[in-house]
């Protein structure tokens, strides 16, 4: 049986257990932030997968929250030879072509996303099986197949990320860290639910969010719009 720590027990006293506004729930949260590390703010919720027809919904997209989410990536570019200079002046962490793709082949994956060009997919979809289970297989709907290589970077550096539900309807993005201000953090969140909205499918019927926790990386969760 897992023991709970000192400091997780004195902010689970502290925790407020009556309903609360999305602003105080955000107070709340960032209160309970109380380890050494800039913890990140995560929010995870259940969506209504059940469609009328076509079978369940699928949500795989990307999202770019308006103040980033303070992660730092290592960012890949796998493109032509002649490439490689501009994805290095672009701030790519690592650039390469077919030596890269030895690299894959190997197993040496040292970077957290992979940008891929075009005109190299068809070399990189064989390792399919070792990229995808990552989440690491480069795909023209996240943002991570392109010419433009200095936008990708970019758009990755900056915090787009990718969003997609499990088979239980589960969805968790990471909105910030504890060093951003309440401010920063709602805005965050606040585009991350409109964005979530737009991808509704027409052929749900009822309520698309079920339920929607806020908490940190070391702290305690709580229900918005409801008890924790």
């Amino acid at each position: 049986m897992n023991k709970r720590s000192k400091r997780y027990k004195l902010i689970e006293k502290k925790k407020i257990k009556e309903k609360i506004t999305i602003d105080k729930t955000f107070d709340a949260v960032k209160d309970s932030c109380t380890s050494k590390f800039d913890e990140s703010i995560d929010v995870a919720l259940r969506i209504n997968t059940k469609q009328s027809k076509g079978g369940d919904f699928n949500l795989r997209s990307a999202v770019k929250l308006p103040n980033g989410n303070g992660k730092k990536l290592k960012i890949a570019v796998l493109c032509e030879s002649e490439k490689i200079e501009e994805a290095k002046k672009s701030g790519a962490d690592v650039a390469g072509s077919d030596d890269l793709l030895s690299n894959i082949s190997a197993g040496k994956l040292n970077f957290d996303k992979l940008i891929c060009t075009p005109g190299m997919m068809s070399k990189v979809g064989k390792f399919g099986k070792v990229l995808g289970p990552k989440g690491l297989m480069p795909n023209p709907k996240l943002g991570t197949v392109s010419n433009d290589i200095k936008k990708s970077v970019s758009d990755l550096k900056s915090g787009l990320t990718e969003v997609k539900n499990d088979k239980d309807g589960n969805v968790a993005l990471s909105i910030g860290r504890k060093s951003f201000s309440k401010d920063k953090l709602l805005e965050n969140y606040k585009f991350f639910i409109e964005f979530l909205k737009k991808e509704k499918s027409e052929n749900i019927k009822g309520e698309f969010i079920k339920n929607i926790y806020v908490t940190s990386t070391m702290g305690i969760s709580y229900k918005i719009g409801g008890k924790g």
